[in-house]
């Protein structure tokens, strides 16, 4: 039909495919309860950590990604582990695609689960708070440079990019900025994915 012609033309670049990354070893659950500052560390190694063991990626997941041309990933040991169990391959890394801090406030006198420190890091960040960290604003100037990344990574094919929950957020408003539709919205699971199709001007 002539209008699914004109559509496929429109669309100029390979899909993206976008994950949050599998499940951490690290369980933000667990105790001992901490303070700000153990809360700090704790982040800090969470960020260095690996994925838990003996977890293979989705079927649903693999068979998306399975013929990606273009494999990306943050620099985060998680989400390279992630995109290699689902596409089998190494990824090209990029820092643009980490994760956004979790500062946390300095509490005195008070601690909680890594899981509550989450809640609060990132309620406080996303009102301003940084510590000495990437403040909220420049997280989104990240965000769109991360897209622009995408958008041009594209052209060279399909692309799967294995990143995090709160960014992977963060980066549909930037791709729906250049042109790009969010065609499979999967959540923020552990896990889950997005893809989006290009549907703007070539």
């Amino acid at each position: 039909m002539p209008g699914n012609r004109t559509k496929k033309n429109r669309t100029t670049r390979g899909q993206i495919v976008v994950s949050r990354h599998g499940r951490p070893a690290l369980d933000r659950s667990a105790g001992p309860r901490l303070d700000w500052k153990q809360y700090r560390d704790w982040w800090d190694r969470y960020e260095a950590g690996s994925l838990a063991p003996d977890q293979p990626a989705p079927e649903n997941l693999r068979a998306a990604v399975s013929d990606a041309d273009i494999i990306l990933s943050s620099t985060a040991p998680r989400a390279i582990e992630t995109a290699q169990l689902a596409s089998g391959r190494d990824p090209k890394t990029d820092k643009v695609f980490c994760e956004a801090p979790l500062p946390p406030p300095r509490f005195r006198n008070r601690k909680y689960l890594p899981k509550t420190w989450n809640v609060i890091a990132r309620t406080a960040w996303l009102y301003g708070h940084s510590l000495d960290g990437e403040s909220n604003r420049e997280a989104r100037e990240r965000a769109n440079a991360a897209a622009k990344y995408l958008h041009e990574a594209a052209a060279g094919g399909k692309v799967y990019l294995a990143a995090h929950g709160w960014f992977n957020r963060m980066l549909r408003p930037a791709m729906a900025r250049i042109g790009w539709v969010c065609i499979r919205d999967g959540g923020d699971k552990y896990w889950s994915y997005r893809i989006y199709e290009y549907r703007g001007k070539s």
